[in-house]
């Protein structure tokens, strides 16, 4: 039943304007910031700590924004999986940067598209996917239900789907040695083994070292990858920015500097109600003994 009905909402919502779904989707950012205490906690303190409001009336300011991009990012979920990806990626009203894929493309090293919480990221991977061959890792969730219409709508056009998972990796590996993209949530927490504690916003975050080691090993070349929300629901802006990264430093560490610049750019775009200063099971929390 609870399957059914989701796919029921999910549908009506798929049928509805984009701009109708942003505005649906503020009211239900407030909704679940009202009725939900720990959202709401993590949400105020996440976005506190950042730092990235210059006085109270600002962080007043910018949470309320916040709140209602966080909901906008869910409702406008059913139409980007759901219409036509002409029609998806028509939604694209700027795209700032594509001649470092091209170049990249010239290169023949692979690329990897890193693409934060922040703004609609879904519409990245499908407006990349409807030109060049992407693949990009993810974890499956859970509720089975959800699997197959969370890999319909990413699945389109020259976009795959690998899981987050050893096998995924060689996956990964075996695209960027074709000379293809592939595409990471730098930020998405990862599970133990897999990163390292890394300050992000000044506090420490367990980040995944993936990244990096893809990078140093296939020599392909890095990009910050992004889709911001426009107003009113009239489409979305991308932009494609090179990272130069220094083997010779810290990866984690530069990777993170460089998605706090990319978030100052439109803070309330950020999904802070990710708990992504988790400590992932297994791992040692910040500030005690290394793990074994």
């Amino acid at each position: 039943m609870t399957s059914f009905l989701f796919k029921l909402i999910f549908s009506l919502l798929a049928s509805l304007p984009l701009r109708w779904l942003h505005g649906l989707g503020a009211l239900l950012g407030r909704l679940t910031f009202a009725i939900s205490k720990p959202y709401a906690a993590r949400t105020e303190e996440n976005l506190r700590q950042s730092r990235l409001a210059s006085d109270q009336q600002h962080y007043a300011s910018l949470l309320k924004q916040t709140i209602d991009e966080a909901g906008k990012s869910i409702v406008e979920l059913p139409w980007v999986w759901s219409r036509p990806l002409d029609q998806v990626c028509a939604t694209v009203k700027s795209c700032d940067g594509w001649e470092h894929i091209e170049a990249a493309q010239a290169r023949g090293k692979g690329i990897i598209l890193l693409t934060p919480h922040w703004g609609c990221f879904e519409v990245v991977g499908l407006y990349v996917g409807q030109r060049l061959p992407l693949t990009c890792l993810y974890r499956s969730p859970k509720q089975a239900w959800l699997e197959k219409i969370m890999r319909g709508g990413r699945e389109r056009g020259l976009a795959r789907l690998a899981t987050a998972d050893i096998s995924g990796v060689r996956v990964l590996f075996k695209a960027l040695k074709r000379g293809e993209a592939i595409g990471l949530l730098p930020d998405q927490v990862p599970s133990q083994g897999e990163g390292e504690w890394v300050d992000f916003f000044s506090r420490p975050a367990y980040t995944m070292t993936l990244s990096g080691r893809l990078a140093q090993t296939s020599g392909a070349t890095v990009l910050l990858s992004f889709a911001e929300r426009l107003p009113h629901g009239s489409g979305y802006a991308l932009r494609f920015e090179p990272l130069a990264l220094d083997f010779s430093q810290p990866v984690p560490a530069q990777i993170n500097a460089a998605l706090e610049r990319v978030i100052a750019i439109s803070p309330a775009q950020y999904l802070w109600s990710y708990n992504r200063y988790k400590v992932p099971g297994g791992v040692m929390p910040p500030g005690t003994l290394k793990e074994q």
